[in-house]
C-alpha cells in the first residue's frame, strides 16, 4: 500500500508498485494537467513535484513515492495566480502549451532554490524541460519576472 499527498488530499493506492506516477495521477486521479510527453524523462512535460523537488512523473514507480507530498500544476497555487503562472500569462509564453505545465513546475522549484536566478541558473535548470516551439527567450523573462514579483512580495509582507 502506498501512501502519499497529491496537492493536500491523502490518497492511497494498492496498485502495481512499479505503475509511472504519471499514470496513477492522470488516469486514477484525472489530473491531466500533467501530460506523457516521451516517457523516459528526456523532455520534461511530466515534471511534478516530489517534496518540493522537480521530478519526472513518467519514470517515477509508485513505490517511490510512499509517504511523500505530490504538486502537480493544479496544485501549485489554488487560484492559478503562483508567480510564475503569472508571469506565464502576462509574457504569453505557451504557444502549443503542451510543455508548459512541466515548464512550470520545473521554473516554480528553480525560483523556490534559487529566489533570484541568473541566465546561467535558468538555462542550467530549464535544460530539462524542452520545447519544441522554441519559446525559451519567453521562459527565461517570466522566469525573471516571477522572481522579481516573488522579491517584491516578500519585501511587502
Amino acid at each position: 500500500m502506498v501512501t502519499l499527498s497529491v496537492n493536500g488530499i491523502e490518497h492511497r493506492f494498492d496498485g502495481d508498485p512499479d505503475m509511472p506516477l504519471l499514470w496513477y495521477l492522470r488516469d486514477e486521479l484525472g489530473l491531466t494537467g500533467t501530460k506523457f510527453g516521451c516517457g523516459v524523462a528526456q523532455c520534461g512535460a511530466c515534471t511534478i513535484h516530489v517534496d518540493g523537488q522537480p521530478a519526472f512523473s513518467c519514470v517515477t514507480p509508485m513505490s517511490l513515492v510512499n509517504g511523500t507530498k505530490i504538486t502537480t500544476i493544479e496544485g501549485l497555487a489554488n487560484d492559478g495566480n503562483h508567480p510564475v503562472q503569472v508571469a506565464w500569462r502576462e509574457l504569453n509564453v505557451a504557444q502549443c502549451g503542451y510543455c508548459q505545465a512541466g515548464q512550470i513546475m520545473q521554473a516554480a522549484a528553480l525560483l523556490a532554490a534559487i529566489p533570484n536566478p541568473s541566465d546561467q541558473d535558468i538555462n542550467g535548470t530549464m535544460s530539462a524541460n524542452l520545447c519544441r516551439c522554441g519559446t525559451y527567450t519567453r521562459i527565461r523573462a517570466a522566469i525573471k519576472q516571477a522572481a522579481q514579483s516573488q522579491s517584491a512580495g516578500r519585501r511587502a509582507g
